[in-house]
């Protein structure tokens, strides 16, 4: 049993294993390539196993240190055939992923941390704003109260969009005109939750990275104004990346870990991609626990992120 527990069900499962399809098919094949015809691990094996996990793009130093680890337990144990590779590979790849610290609560902020405040920053494109919608879906679900604040002013389509998910779902927003202070909509945000005594308050940012002074110095800003109202918040700081984007996903997170404190990650449009194996090399390298998938077009499709049952699916395992 993973330590989500319970907050992983038989449909979570059934959306992961659907939504890693393409990965999966890609990640299983190139290592069944590798081990073809062997009987036992040996230097081929692990040179063939190398090239199969860069090209399910799990990233090069990632593969290195999986690659050592599996050294040292064939050393340690004499004699690896190649059925337990599979075995050893993925208990490997598990203690490489970090586990979230809030992950745990699930869609329930901590109760000494309310209003819980997400600041949510990522490029444009990749699921940011939808994310945000996913994710207030699944805390108002949980019988939260939340507040949506539309502080990616430079963007009209961001607060359109961001409109559209508080319609759907049913929960107040914060905005104002096109080209406002972002920060001063993060005030405004942070101050209608406390006045409504909202439990969750997820906040849109926004997603430029060709300047990246200027935005580090709006981020800034905004968790000054935050602070101001809140001195420990935000909470969070999610990164969103796209998972279909490949490495490319990992050097925005590189980025943005650059200018800003970032907290947790979102990867997303994993199920429209064989390139799943970055969630493995952003997670190891980057060293910040990815806390929510995405895996489809669906807003149960917005995943908490389970170590375990990740890569038992990426390894087919647990299957019927």
């Amino acid at each position: 049993m993973s330590f989500l527990g319970k907050l992983f069900g038989k449909k979570e499962k059934e959306s992961l294993d659907q939504g890693l399809e393409k990965t999966k098919q890609g990640f299983l094949e190139r290592i069944s390539k590798a081990i073809i015809g062997k009987t036992s691990v040996d230097e081929e094996v692990l040179d063939q196993l190398e090239e199969a996990l860069i090209g399910a793009d799990v990233g090069v130093d990632t593969t290195l240190a999986l690659i050592e680890k599996i050294q040292d337990r064939v050393k340690k144990e004499k004699y690896v055939s190649t059925t337990e590779l599979n075995k050893i590979l993925h208990e490997e790849i598990v203690s490489l992923l970090v586990d979230a610290p809030t992950q745990s609560l699930g869609f329930n902020p901590p109760a000494n941390q309310q209003p819980y405040v997400i600041l949510v920053v990522g490029v444009n494109g990749v699921g940011k704003t939808t994310t945000i919608g996913k994710l207030a879906h699944h805390y108002k679900e949980a019988g939260n109260e939340v507040i949506l604040g539309a502080a990616d002013t430079f963007r009209a389509a961001a607060v359109d969009q961001l409109t559209i998910w508080s319609e759907r779902i049913g929960v107040p927003i914060v905005k104002q005109n096109m080209g406002s202070d972002p920060s001063a909509v993060a005030f405004d945000t942070i101050q209608s939750a406390m006045a409504k005594k909202a439990n969750v308050v997820l906040i849109d940012t926004a997603g430029r990275l060709h300047n990246k002074v200027n935005l580090m110095e709006e981020l800034n800003k905004i968790k000054r104004v935050i602070q101001k109202q809140m001195p420990e918040a935000p909470h969070e700081v999610l990164l969103v990346l796209d998972g279909s984007t490949g490495q490319n996903a990992l050097e925005q997170a590189k980025q943005f870990m650059a200018v800003t404190n970032v907290t947790a990650l979102a990867i997303t449009k994993l199920d429209g991609t064989a390139k799943g194996g970055v969630v493995l090399a952003i997670a190891h390298q980057c060293k910040i626990p990815v806390k929510y998938i995405g895996v489809g077009e669906q807003i149960k499709d917005l995943l908490l992120f389970d170590k375990d049952e990740f890569v038992d699916s990426l390894f087919n395992l647990n299957k019927a």
